[in-house]
Parts: structure tokens; C-alpha cells; sequence
């Protein structure tokens, strides 16, 4: 497994693209395109990716489906990329799919270096073991969540009849464009219209709630690629929603009717607008309308199977720990809102560690009003924001007295734990602290690694 990481490492990493799909193309006709032996629904969007597709996999698999699933980044090891029958595939699989592309991937790379071009990337080569896996597996149905983009990621050689677009934000403008239009024009092109087949399929976007500018466009691609539209807050929407021990319990108004009493073992309400989405794919997928529901007990079934690693996950208790993936401003509003709203913590310390190509300062604007001190730190990645540089900018929106800086993620936690158990004014230890740990999906995914949380 470490060899063969060592090889994927020497490619592009991920936050490099190119817009082509040629390579990834022409590696998937020599395999004998494995990705279209299998129906998908297909992922792209800014914020809860993970969490619709891991909905999604719980939802299918309760209604008997045998899942391919396909997320990213990681949290702790590759293999949590490729699962099947909703669990990693094993080292051993993921080692043996490598060897058996190996060939394939370097007739490819040499045939790119010809014609002045680049290596397969990292991406693209773990998007077609995916895809192979699955084929092999076989699988019923492949769960797919888009790398960074959508026309030019490595998975959109599929032809997934069920195209779902999360709610769309600014990120990695760098690549996708600078402004909400450029973004949503290129996540946008996961619909695509329906290949000519002897039992005709229609293509059906499901769409979040977006900015006007962000739906005008993903609506003229939806009617370019004469695809259906089914759209959050129109033919779909949370009815209701309560917090619950351990999570929340939602009353869902999906496709083909009303589906009442769901247990989601996840917080926040952006969690349970996710749950909505979720539901729409599937009964999308299924052809769910106004005169066919799913099973109500099968959809109960799956949403209390979900989980979400590293999205608001409890650690340990006395102090609380969540570690929560929150990666950009928006999701670090969702992070802030659910703590505010849905939990009485008397004192919370939050322990913060950025990538460099992230927006810290926006990150940090929505977490100050919810953290009475912050630990800024490293998460040990090449990728990741200078300490001291993060603690100027902490410094500048929280104060002096808020803000402490430690070298490593350990020193961090340790800290955190020691100020969210001082003792108060009185001389009590403080009751109902907290410490949540985020700022990046390797942040959470070095947390999880510390309490002894294997990959999920």
C-alpha cells in the first residue's frame, strides 16, 4: 500500500486540473469502459458532497442495491475513497486493482508525453481503479462525488442518469473560475443528456438551493442536456425538523409524497437539507413520483444507518470533542450555526489548522463568534497555512488574549483540553466545555487518526 501511494504521489496531485478528459477517456476504452457496465448518480457541488453521497449509498443499500461509492479527499487512508457495499475496499484490493491497471496507465502516459502532455494524474488514475473495482465487484449502482469540478473531472466519464448539484460556493477559484457563474458553469457539467439506448432513460438533475445567478445557470444546462429538474424547495424540501439525542428527526417532503419520522444520526441543519437532497436522488433514480413512494420503512432504515466521518463527530466526552471537516466559509458558517443552535455549551475552544490555498480569514469570521478561544496549528500537511501566518489572522478577529498558537496538532489538543477544563471564576471546573477541532478535511482526518478512530 505504501509503494504503490509513493507512485500515485510522484503524479499531479488533485488540486491540479486540466480541462481534458482525453486521457482518462482513452484508459477507460482500453479497460472496455467498466463505468458504463453499471447505472450511477453522479455528485458535484461546493459544500456536502461527502454527506449527500454517503446518504445516498445508505439510502440504495437499504432498498437492496449492491453500491459502488466513490468520495474524496480522504480522511486517513485511500482506500476510503473506493467503497463497496458501503465500506472501503480493503489494502490488499486496492494494492491488486493498482497492479492490474499499472500497464494500461503507462501505455497512456507515454502516448500523453508524446504529444507534449502530462501524466495521468493522481486523481485520474484513482477514478479509474474505482471504476474498475466496481465493474468487478459488480455492482448494482455507483454513488459518484466529483473530485474539484464537474466537465473536467476524471468521473465525469460517466453517463449517470441521476446528476445531483449541492449548494455551490466559492472555492478553488483558482481552477474553477473566480465568480459563482464560472463555478456553477463548470459543476454544471455532470448533466448531461441521455445516450441513445433501446430502453430510453431520462436524465434528472437534482438541485439544491442556490444563488439566482447559480440556478439560472444550472437550469440552461439542465434544458440544454434535456434533462428533468427537480429543485429544493419546489418539488422537494424539509417539512419539519427537530434535534433529537444523538442527531435530529426530520419529516421530508420528497417526490412521492411525504416521508415522516427519519432518524438522521447527524447534526445541523444543513445535515437535514442533505437528508432532502438525498431522497430526491434516490427517488429520481427509481422513478419515484407523485403515484409511487419509496418504502417509507427502507428510507427510515437507511438515514439511521448514515454516517458522516468528520462532520460534527463526537471524539470523547468531559470536555466534548467534535472534529468537523469544515474547509471554507460556508462551511464553517454551517459549522458555527449548528453549534449556536443546537448545542449549550458554556465554553468552547476551537482548534483550527487551514490549508494554505483555503480562504482562512473567511473561515476564521465565521468561527469567532461562536469560540470563546481558539489553538491555531499545523495538521502536519505540505499543503498546510503557516502557524504564525494563521495566528495573525486569528489575532486580528478574536484578540491577544484569544488566540494561542501550538507547533503540532497533539500540542493543540492538548491545550484546547486544558483551557476548556480551566477552572472558573469561583474556583469550578467549568461544566458543558467543548472543543472542536477544524479548519480542513486533514485536520479532521489527523483528529479522528489521534482518538484511535480507524477509516470509514
Amino acid at each position: 500500500m505504501a509503494l504503490v501511494e509513493a507512485e500515485l504521489d510522484k503524479r499531479w496531485p488533485e488540486t491540479k486540473i486540466e480541462p481534458s478528459l482525453t486521457r482518462i477517456a482513452t484508459l477507460m476504452d482500453l479497460l472496455g469502459n467498466p463505468q458504463h457496465n453499471y447505472p450511477a448518480i453522479h455528485i458535484a457541488g461546493t459544500n456536502g458532497k461527502t454527506s449527500v453521497t454517503r446518504m445516498i449509498d445508505a439510502l440504495l443499500t437499504a432498498l437492496h442495491r449492491r453500491t459502488g461509492r466513490i468520495t474524496s479527499p480522504h480522511l486517513q487512508l485511500a482506500t476510503e475513497r473506493i467503497s463497496i457495499d458501503n465500506a472501503p475496499i480493503s489494502p490488499a484490493d486496492y494494492v491488486a486493482t493498482y497492479h492490474e491497471l499499472a500497464p494500461y496507465i503507462g501505455m497512456i502516459d507515454q502516448r500523453s508525453a508524446e504529444s507534449d502532455g502530462p501524466a495521468m494524474s493522481k486523481f485520474e488514475v484513482l477514478t479509474a481503479m474505482a471504476y474498475a473495482a466496481f465493474a468487478e465487484a459488480p455492482v448494482d449502482v455507483a454513488v459518484v462525488e466529483t473530485g474539484m469540478g464537474g466537465t473536467w473531472d476524471a468521473t465525469n466519464v460517466i453517463h449517470a442518469q441521476v446528476a445531483v448539484i449541492t449548494p455551490i460556493g466559492l472555492d478553488h477559484t483558482d481552477y474553477l473560475g473566480p465568480d459563482l457563474e464560472s463555478i456553477a458553469k463548470e459543476k454544471a457539467g455532470i448533466i448531461k443528456r441521455a445516450p441513445e439506448a433501446l430502453i430510453p432513460t431520462d436524465t434528472v438533475a437534482v438541485i439544491a438551493e442556490q444563488e439566482p445567478e447559480v440556478m439560472d445557470v444550472l437550469l440552461r444546462r439542465a434544458v440544454a442536456e434535456d434533462a428533468a429538474v427537480a429543485r429544493e424547495g419546489a418539488e422537494f424540501r424539509v417539512l419539519e425538523r427537530a434535534v433529537a439525542v444523538g442527531g435530529q428527526l426530520l419529516t421530508l417532503q420528497g417526490l412521492g409524497g411525504v416521508y415522516d419520522e427519519i432518524f438522521l444520526p447527524l447534526h445541523g441543519e444543513h445535515q437535514a437539507r442533505n437528508a432532502s437532497l438525498a431522497l430526491a436522488a434516490v427517488e429520481a433514480f427509481f422513478g419515484a413520483g407523485a403515484d409511487r413512494q419509496l418504502d417509507i420503512d427502507a428510507v427510515r432504515a437507511g438515514f439511521a444507518t448514515v454516517a458522516s466521518p468528520g462532520r460534527m463527530e463526537r471524539m470523547r466526552n468531559a470536555p466534548t470533542i467534535f472534529v468537523d471537516a469544515a474547509h471554507n466559509p460556508a462551511g464553517a458558517q454551517a459549522l458555527a450555526t449548528t453549534l449556536t443552535s443546537e448545542f449549550d455549551f458554556r465554553k468552547l475552544v476551537g482548534v483550527v489548522a487551514v490549508l494554505a490555498d483555503k480562504d482562512a480569514a473567511g473561515i476564521l469570521d465565521a468561527l469567532e463568534p461562536v469560540f470563546d478561544e481558539i489553538v491555531v496549528t499545523s495538521n502536519g500537511s505540505p499543503r498546510g497555512m503557516d502557524v504564525d501566518a494563521l495566528a495573525d489572522l486569528a489575532v486580528q478577529r478574536f484578540g491577544d488574549e484569544r488566540v494561542i498558537t501550538a507547533e503540532t496538532l497533539p500540542d493543540a489538543l492538548e491545550s484546547a483540553i486544558a483551557l476548556a477544563e480551566q477552572a472558573g471564576d469561583e474556583g469550578d471546573v467549568i461544566s458543558g466545555a467543548g472543543v472542536i477541532v477544524t479548519g480542513s478535511v486533514v485536520t479532521a482526518g489527523a483528529a479522528r487518526a489521534l482518538f484511535g478512530k480507524g477509516p470509514a
